[in-house]
């Protein structure tokens, strides 16, 4: 009955959802202190309401939509667990797919005729931050899969502390970025964010509850970090800490040239100077605009304007070197020498002085839409060195002008050594390259 239910997943069978709670919930009453099923599902954590169902059914690129025939909001990692067991005992088993702010782009938080679990329910009754360690060995903090990396920020920057790998947005959930990889403007430095956890909580297909590291259990750990869900749920991270610094100084640059466009960015990962590189493209007169409200900015906007519509599109270095107490006397020095090494158009150079709290949380909060979703169709790519000029030439140069749309298109560049496991192991290709993701 659920199988023939799966082949309408626009039309789920009420039937097959009745018989999949009726299986869940089951499996919830023996091991819970409950009376009865029915109080469990009383209390709501496992709903079919159309409000939830709805919203499983959705995420942030809003192209893909698959519907679940429940969704979980647990007040517990045992109740994730026993889930995951109720569908492994099943023959075959349902579909079952971890959600944290919902910001797949084709569905991969989605469980067609399954069940979602909603991690944000674990942050109901207690924030579950925790910072620990001492200066001799080492700051972390362990942090519940379902946190926002805005809050980890807000919870270590208390102490003085911060996490060393980012993404630009912040309003991302902790186990959904480490089931992915977290690649930002300090990934040429510092790795992606996978590559700077030191211990992980997993439940796995089999609903077994398992904490692993590099040392423990490491064929696990290495295959959740960036699995993309496929090898179990985490439900905890401990993640390393250092230092945080107070200030940043922070530029962007404009280049009218791709090579050298490139070219620079490759000399700043290879210097290990700066803390932040990030390339993207330019291709509407309102960017630039809209920074005067966050910059000081060149006088000649219109020049900028005019430069962009005779070329087509332009390219920017956002570039950013952080300082403290202990370096402010030394930091403007610092960072003119790095410009100097750089061969951009020195009439455009935009640039402020601000708290690391500000530039980490420079995109806001964006996931509460007004009016209707808009889709956000996305893609990755990992571009060797010796390929980009081509890509340049065969996509950037002569497809984007076509298309007549405001795209984002941004570059991270970094370097083989500082590769995701994924990519070190599988991509011989690649091997020795700075590559621009």
């Amino acid at each position: 009955m659920i199988q023939n239910c799966l082949a309408s997943p626009q039309r789920p069978c009420k039937m097959g959802i009745f018989l999949l709670l009726l299986i869940i919930i089951s499996c919830f009453t023996r091991i819970s202190a409950n009376p009865s099923a029915q109080s469990f599902y009383d209390e709501k954590v496992l709903r079919n309401d159309s409000d939830s169902i709805k919203k499983a059914s959705n995420d942030y690129g809003n192209i893909v939509h698959e519907i679940p025939s429940a969704v979980l909001f647990p007040s517990s990692v045992k109740e994730i667990s026993c889930l995951v067991r109720s569908s492994n005992e099943r023959s075959p088993p349902f579909t079952v797919a971890a959600r944290g702010r919902g910001h797949s782009v084709r569905g991969q938080a989605m469980a067609r005729g399954g069940v979602v679990v909603d991690m944000t329910a674990l942050n109901k009754t207690r924030s579950r931050i925790r910072v620990s360690g001492k200066e001799s060995s080492g700051f972390y903090a362990d942090v519940g899969a379902e946190q926002l990396w805005i809050d980890v920020l807000r919870a270590t920057l208390k102490r003085g502390l911060a996490p060393v790998s980012w993404t630009n947005y912040l309003y991302l959930s902790v186990g959904g970025t480490l089931s992915n990889a977290g690649i930002s403007g300090q990934t040429f430095q510092r790795g992606p964010q996978i590559n700077n956890v030191l211990e992980l909580d997993v439940i796995t297909g089999k609903g077994e509850f398992i904490t692993c590291s590099r040392e423990r259990k490491a064929k696990l750990f290495f295959a959740v970090l960036g699995g993309l869900g496929q090898f179990g749920i985490i439900t905890r991270a401990r993640i390393i800490l250092e230092k945080a610094p107070t200030r940043v100084k922070w530029v962007r640059l404009i280049y009218s040239n791709f090579s050298i466009f490139t070219t620079d960015q490759e000399h700043l990962i290879s210097s290990n100077s700066p803390d932040y590189v990030l390339g993207f493209l330019i291709i509407d007169e309102n960017t630039t605009n809209q920074w005067r409200s966050s910059f000081s900015s060149p006088s000649r906007q219109s020049d900028i304007d005019a430069l962009l519509k005779k070329q087509g599109i332009l390219y920017s270095i956002e570039l950013v070197k952080y300082y403290d107490n202990r370096t402010t006397s030394t930091i403007d020095k610092d960072f003119e020498t790095l410009l100097k090494e750089l061969n951009y158009n020195p009439e455009f150079i935009f640039r402020t002085d601000t708290s690391l709290f500000d530039f980490l949380h420079r995109i806001g909060d964006l996931d509460s839409p007004t009016g209707p979703l808009d889709s956000h169709p996305w893609l990755n790519l990992f571009i060797p060195k010796s390929r980009i000029s081509d890509f340049n030439a065969g996509v950037l140069a002569t497809l984007l002008p076509k298309l007549n749309e405001s795209s984002t298109i941004l570059f991270y560049p970094f370097n083989r050594k500082k590769y995701p496991p994924f990519l070190k192991y599988r991509s011989s290709t690649l091997l020795g390259e700075i590559i621009f993701s």
